[in-house]
């Protein structure tokens, strides 16, 4: 395996990850809040454990994982893993746009922050 095929492993994982973490933040809002009592939480995860897109999401967290491992057979870990910090931004970027939620200074601070460490955790 090539080593360009590896960094598109690496992404397809990202992008699973991303999609996972939106899916399930959409549907749980669309569920409601969590129940008071605690046979009715039970019930309450069930249900979304259910949800077709719930296991949509799950389903992308495992095949993120399979994607993981097979770049991993050609990157160094602590090359590859801070490429894994462009889910923070993937989500950042849709929780914006998709539940309106707010992006002020701060976490766009926090972004350039990610970003140069990207840059400068894999080198070499």
């Amino acid at each position: 395996m090539s080593a360009t095929l590896s960094y598109l492993f690496v992404f397809i994982t990202v992008f699973l990850t991303v999609y996972g973490q939106i899916v399930i933040k959409w549907q749980v809002l669309a569920a409601g809040a969590l129940p008071a009592a605690t046979p009715d939480r039970i019930w309450f995860l069930a249900k979304l454990m259910l949800n077709p897109w719930i296991i949509s999401g799950l389903l992308a967290g495992l095949l993120a994982a399979v994607s993981w491992m097979a770049a991993m057979t050609k990157l160094e870990l602590s090359h590859a893993y801070p490429f894994m910090s462009l889910a923070f931004i993937g989500v950042l970027v849709l929780s914006a746009l998709v539940f309106h939620e707010p992006v002020n200074a701060w976490k766009i601070g926090g972004l350039v922050l990610i970003t140069l460490g990207i840059i400068v955790g894999s080198q070499g």
